[in-house]
């Protein structure tokens, strides 16, 4: 009797000590890393066997455990929908794809093969899974874009970088006041007796070719000679230097803006500049939707890029995400792949960047069983998930940047509307001085007019017509003493 109860508590603490070796091999195998019951129920609840693979940020290895944007959504979804999980990652670390023999490798094949529920994982849904599986709704939307390094091309200047800071209206603009401003400082030195009070004996020393000396002296903030003595020129003058100071401020800053742009401004905007350039290599996820989305387009220039991988695929095709960035940052290696990934890789890594094309507009859905119970429950909670804001919020917890990226847009050619007001004060100014000449030429024709005895009016005209047409009387003067002295 002792004997046959010693055997039945040493078969018991077999089973046990077995029982125990198989939770912990289960607990150890690296395919089924996280086992979860949402609530605190005693109730049954049905599980899944969900299917996912490592990239980040959506799936990631933390202190043995998994994390990142699809484990939230899966905690999300298991707490709407009552059920319970355990999460798997693939085997053979793909995505889906159709293979040689023509069976589906990746999530999409372990659904099919029924080894395991659903796939939680940034897939893409296209055409050719969704004919084997079914989809969500889509949790995430993305598109195909470029990632490059920042320093992968250089950028050619123009040779005329210089004028960039300033469109073209408003060199035009500036050129007119220019050359406006030069020709009051002529007219004004010749109407105000202040700058010279006797036409006949006196030289001007503003004539027009000296005007233009002063106006570009000023231009760069040189001081020039002549120096203007009447209250008029000197109104024109102050005016027109408060107008290039403020110009100059308003060049070299905008300057110092397009320097900085033009460094983080790529040369490759779009799939059309990746195939024209040959310094660049640049592939795809070997096995992805985007892959396939090349094979199958039309377009000419997808056609290009398809041909272009499908002869090297040996080389620029990479077998994993991470893989993809580490050959960008180490080597000239353009990555073409999901859009909303390489924001990531951006985010992460501030001398990475994507170029600002993004084509294939798609999405990232829950993959299914055909006609799964679970497909419709699991679109509607997404769709909850999306209008409550929950989707919004796991895109920024998981998509924070630490870079401080400057926009590749912050920078534009200064128009003439960003000056408006310079130039309407300029225009004031330079009425001010013609207005200030002509009442200090008016006060002397007053006070001529009371000496000569001759109408104020007259007197006036008389003035403007001896100034303006000094020049002229003089060469006339020197012509009849030449003639004298013959």
């Amino acid at each position: 009797m002792d004997r046959g109860l010693h055997l039945v508590l040493s078969v018991l603490t077999a089973m046990l000590l077995l029982g125990e070796s198989s939770q912990t091999g289960e607990k150890n195998d690296p395919q089924m890393l996280a086992v979860a019951t949402p609530g605190g129920s005693g109730e049954a609840l049905p599980t899944l066997t969900v299917t996912t693979i490592l990239e980040d940020p959506y799936v990631m290895v933390r202190s043995a455990e998994l994390e990142g944007y699809c484990m939230d959504l899966l905690k999300a979804l298991a707490a709407m929908l009552h059920f319970s999980y355990k999460v798997k990652v693939v085997g053979d670390g793909q995505y889906g794809a159709i293979s040689a023999t023509g069976n589906w490798t990746g999530m999409v094949g372990e659904i099919l093969r029924q080894e395991a529920d659903i796939a939680v994982a940034p897939l893409t849904v296209t055409s050719a899974r969704e004919e084997v599986v079914s989809f969500t709704t889509p949790f995430l939307q993305t598109g195909i874009g470029i990632l490059l390094r920042k320093d992968t091309v250089s950028q050619e200047m123009s040779f005329f970088h210089f004028l960039a800071p300033f469109s073209k209206e408003t060199w035009t603009g500036l050129l007119f006041a220019y050359l406006l401003t030069c020709f009051c400082l002529f007219l004004v030195a010749r109407l105000s007796p202040c700058e010279w009070n006797e036409p006949k004996n006196e030289e001007n020393h503003f004539t027009f070719l000296n005007s233009l000396w002063f106006g570009a002296g000023a231009l760069a903030l040189q001081g020039v000679t002549p120096r203007p003595k009447a209250l008029s020129v000197r109104v024109i003058a102050a005016v027109w230097w408060l107008f290039t100071i403020a110009l100059l401020a308003a060049y070299i800053a905008n300057f110092t803006a397009l320097l900085s742009s033009s460094s983080e401004q790529l040369p490759i905007q779009t799939f059309e500049d990746l195939v024209k350039q040959r310094k660049l290599e640049f592939g795809t996820l070997e096995g992805s939707s985007t892959f396939y989305y090349f094979k199958n387009s039309k377009n000419p220039i997808h056609q290009m890029i398809y041909e272009y991988m499908d002869k090297r695929r040996d080389h620029v095709l990479v077998k994993t995400y991470q893989e993809a960035v580490q050959r960008v940052m180490e080597s000239d290696y353009a990555f073409i792949g999901e859009s909303i990934s390489q924001d990531l890789a951006a985010a992460r890594h501030c001398n990475l960047i994507r170029a600002p094309e993004v084509i294939g507009a798609r999405g990232f859905g829950i993959a299914t069983t055909q006609a799964s119970p679970w497909t419709k429950k699991l679109s509607i909670a997404v769709l909850k998930l999306r209008e409550s804001g929950d989707l919004d919020y796991l895109r920024n917890k998981w998509w924070e940047s630490s870079c401080l990226h400057r926009s590749r847009d912050s920078w534009s050619p200064l128009q003439p509307q960003a000056l408006g007001g310079l130039f309407l004060t300029l225009a004031i100014g330079l009425a001010l001085g013609v207005i200030a000449a002509l009442v200090e030429l008016s006060n002397k024709s007053r006070h001529a007019a009371g000496h000569v005895k001759k109408s104020c009016c007259s007197v006036f005209t008389e003035e403007m017509c001896t100034r303006l047409r000094v020049k002229e009387n003089a060469r006339r003067s020197q012509e009849a003493a030449g003639k004298a002295n013959a």
